[in-house]
């Protein structure tokens, strides 16, 4: 299955982020990003493998996190059904299907595009009706401690050089 994989997708909160949120005295917003989950992506650009982000909240750190790490696709302010809606935009773009499409999610508002893609996994802490979903891969690991690195590394893994099964 990994070798049909063209797209890696994932959500933010709860995802790439632990899911806290952190408020300045200001009123300043801050979520905590793990290097780690970065360079998985990276790893999967350097693979072919095209990269982004689908999000229901649309902020300036997010775009901030996305363009530091290079990635392909950004589209932020989508909820339950808009996120699935925004991945066939973006396989149309690329002529690929939503089989050929990896991505991770958290919560509920993930679980039409978990449900849609070609391969679906959450993070170990992800919400019980998420971790339930049938086929999903549960990663060991936690949101924002490293569960999109496990899962890029799975996919990599399963690939030789050429994108084939190894």
């Amino acid at each position: 299955m990994t070798e049909n994989i063209r797209l890696f997708l994932t959500d933010v909160d709860g995802t790439l982020t632990d899911g806290g949120m952190y408020y300045s005295a200001q009123g300043d917003t801050m979520k905590k990003f793990n290097t780690r989950d970065g360079m998985g992506l990276k790893l999967l650009q350097a693979a072919g493998i095209k990269t982004g982000i689908i999000t229901g909240e649309t902020t300036a750190i997010v775009a901030r996190r996305a363009e530091k790490l290079g990635l392909d696709y950004l589209v932020q302010g989508h909820g339950f059904e808009g996120k699935v809606e925004a991945a066939r935009g973006i396989c149309a773009e690329l002529g690929i299907g939503l089989e050929n499409v990896a991505y991770i999610g958290d919560d509920v508002n993930c679980i039409p595009m978990l449900t849609a893609a070609g391969l679906a996994a959450c993070p170990a802490d992800a919400m019980p009706r998420v971790r339930a979903l049938a086929g999903i891969r549960v990663m060991s690991l936690r949101g924002g401690e490293g569960c999109v690195r496990e899962f890029a590394d799975m996919i990599l893994d399963g690939m030789d050089g050429k994108g084939g099964e190894a």
